[in-house]
């Protein structure tokens, strides 16, 4: 991401600017909210719009979005029809904002693409436990959750109940 065009490199894709960027986010995950709130307080240089995720306005503004795969992971949208997913998504997310635009270049090469969700989850969680939100657990539906105080830790399917079945 060079100024302020993205563009997918090595695929002769046309450079287009951003100009607005809506993020996509589950509106009953803690740690979704958490995040979502420490964005909309944070200096943007380019406009950020958080909607949850797979909502009726989230439907009538993209319909032609995979909904359900965006309560998975974090889906990001430009104002072009930009789509970015996971890590990408995290990263044109930081480099929207001022003073994150400088990690998001360095977290844009091979070995920083890697880092970007663990960097983003290791800042929340440390954001979290400073502002008095450790008390909440962001659970997944595939048994994995995260709790800021432990961090991520699985459960296999029925083990909460004592009573384990095998895949």
């Amino acid at each position: 991401m060079s100024g302020v065009a993205a563009t997918v490199r090595g695929r002769g894709a046309v450079r287009v600017p951003v100009r607005r960027l809506t993020v996509l986010y589950d509106a009953d995950c803690s740690l979704c909210a958490f995040v979502r709130d420490w964005l909309v307080r944070q200096p943007q240089l380019v406009p950020l719009e958080p909607v949850p995720a797979a909502s009726q306005e989230a439907r009538a503004r993209f319909p032609g979005l995979d909904h359900r795969s965006t309560l998975e992971e974090i889906t990001v949208v430009g104002d072009a029809g930009q789509v970015y997913r996971g890590a990408h998504a995290w990263i044109v997310t930081l480099w929207a904002l001022r003073e994150y635009r400088r990690l998001a270049h360095r977290l844009s090469t091979p070995s920083g693409l890697r880092l970007a969700k663990g960097a983003v989850l290791a800042a929340a969680k440390w954001r979290g436990v400073r502002s008095g939100w450790g008390g909440s657990v962001y659970r997944r539906g595939d048994g994995w959750t995260y709790d800021p105080r432990d961090g991520w830790n699985y459960t296999p399917p029925d083990c909460g109940t004592g009573t384990c079945t095998a895949p």
